[in-house]
């Protein structure tokens, strides 16, 4: 069954140690996708998700200027990251592992997300929505993202785990009848 993101429920969050000593959290503003979720069977469920890396906030204009370089994303050559599943693992009634490739600057690795299903809710409008939440992490150097500057107190000022949180809630949309 096919599902649209709800983009006005949805988010895409990440964390990044900062000097080591405090974390970043940042989001992407826009993206968009398909989630053919099935409620029956959800190891059949799969996920194809484009972000639009030009929307990153971080509440810092520099910042965001400087993630979307080539120090980092290269937006001008770069301006997507895509996310297409290869399976789900359920663990039990409203948990699994979605694993996938992400693509990144041309990189593409496989990568796993630990979800929770919240369940389906009708909306004062008729709609049905489903709400997942997803988290994970991944070494930003494995997709070739390894600008850093060393610290004169030790360390350096970008840490390498970058946590993703998701928060997804998706509408049913009406199936139509073969012709």
């Amino acid at each position: 069954m096919s599902w649209q993101i709800d983009s006005s429920h949805s988010h895409v969050y990440f964390t990044a140690r900062h000097m080591m000593i405090s974390k970043v959290r940042g989001s992407f503003e826009q993206f968009s996708g398909s989630v053919n979720f099935d409620e029956a069977n959800p190891t059949n469920t799969t996920v194809n998700i484009e972000v639009d890396l030009t929307s990153i906030n971080t509440r810092d204009e520099q910042r965001d200027g400087h993630l979307k370089s080539p120090d980092f994303f290269d937006v001008a050559n770069y301006p997507t990251m895509k996310f297409v599943s290869t399976r789900v693992e359920q663990t039990d009634n409203n948990n699994g592992r979605l694993y996938g490739q992400l693509t990144i600057r041309d990189v593409t690795k496989e990568i796993a997300l630990d979800v929770e299903y919240a369940g389906i809710a009708k909306s004062p409008w008729g709609t049905e929505s489903a709400g997942f939440s997803a988290s994970g992490s991944l070494n930003r150097k494995d997709w070739g993202l390894t600008w850093n500057q060393a610290l004169e107190t030790g360390g350096v000022l970008v840490g390498d785990k970058i946590n993703i949180e998701i928060e997804l809630e998706l509408v049913k949309q009406a199936q139509t009848e073969a012709a």
